[in-house]
């Protein structure tokens, strides 16, 4: 084990104020920071705000305020609860601030620059609310309505051009990747399900929108916006100054010790996480934790 530990809570999305889940994923990580740090580690501990996206940009214009506005109002009640559980986090990212765009901007680049990224039509069903595309076989109908599975989420059909990311090709690799790192998914039963999601087979994954504004632009072509969750999980490098690779923190502290999540973005962060960074010709986290949620009534 390296002497330093980088740990990272998922970053909050900020439609709403923070809840009883999000206080759960930040004790935990907080409870792994302090422990570390009582065995001798050097610790960098991060958790923040996801900013972007149409989920956003719709609650904002309910609340008749400019999207930056309406971020930093609910940011703050995020960055309010890290004072309120004395977490020990050594920073707190929002993907509105300056050195997240230039990560994000570096990370597109170079994805399109080796071809990873091309530009085609987008076809199928998507929930705003998730921030998530979905296959035919995980959408229901309920009462008329066409909903996800997974979530319960309202999900809508979307046609548009769109940058594409070559995920399919990255099926076998992901596939050898999980066999060389058992330990990447826990706890073992995420692993099974993320294993059996990619054996199932991947379909090459949207990357860009055009039907909102608010978001990172894609470098090359500013009608796009960059999809959220490319924008979002950059966030673990953007905290560590990423691209500046030669810089302490990166250097020290990436690749990270361990991302702790809820287990409804595990996809996200076990499969195209992963799929991006190897894309990239960057290493991939140690380990991704996707915890239960807690439950009431």
């Amino acid at each position: 084990m390296k002497d330093n530990f980088y740990i990272t809570t998922p970053i909050y999305y900020p439609s709403a104020k923070p809840h009883m889940g999000h206080a759960y994923s930040s004790i935990v990580a907080d409870f792994f920071a302090r422990l570390k740090r009582i065995q001798g580690h050097q610790v960098f501990f991060l958790t923040g705000t996801d900013e972007h996206g149409q989920k956003i940009q719709r609650a904002a214009e309910k609340s008749n305020k400019d999207p930056l506005e309406f971020c930093d109002e609910i940011s703050k009640t995020f960055r309010n609860l890290s004072s309120l559980l004395n977490l020990s986090n050594d920073d707190f990212i929002r993907t509105t601030e300056k050195r997240h765009s230039l990560a994000v901007t570096n990370l597109w680049n170079i994805l399109e620059k080796k071809k990873e990224i091309y530009l085609s039509k987008y076809s199928g069903w998507y929930s705003v609310s998730d921030e998530a595309f979905y296959n035919e076989d995980e959408i229901e109908d309920l009462e008329g309505k066409k909903i996800s599975k997974s979530s319960g989420s309202p999900v809508e059909w979307v046609e548009e051009e769109s940058y594409f990311f070559k995920l399919s090709k990255w099926q076998e690799p992901l596939l050898k990747f999980y066999s060389e790192n058992p330990k990447f998914i826990l706890p073992k039963s995420r692993k099974n399900e993320v294993i059996s999601f990619v054996k199932s087979g991947l379909k090459d994954l949207s990357v860009s929108r055009k039907s909102f504004s608010w978001g990172i632009k894609v470098p090359s072509n500013e009608d796009h916006v960059i999809y959220v969750w490319l924008d979002a999980l950059t966030n673990y490098l953007s905290a560590l100054n990423y691209p500046k690779e030669t810089e302490r923190l990166y250097k020290d502290f990436w690749p990270a010790n361990i991302h702790i999540i809820g287990k409804d973005i595990l996809r996200f962060h076990a499969v195209y996480w992963p799929a991006f960074l190897l894309a990239a010709g960057i290493k991939p986290p140690q380990r991704v934790y996707g915890h239960g949620w807690i439950l009431s009534g």
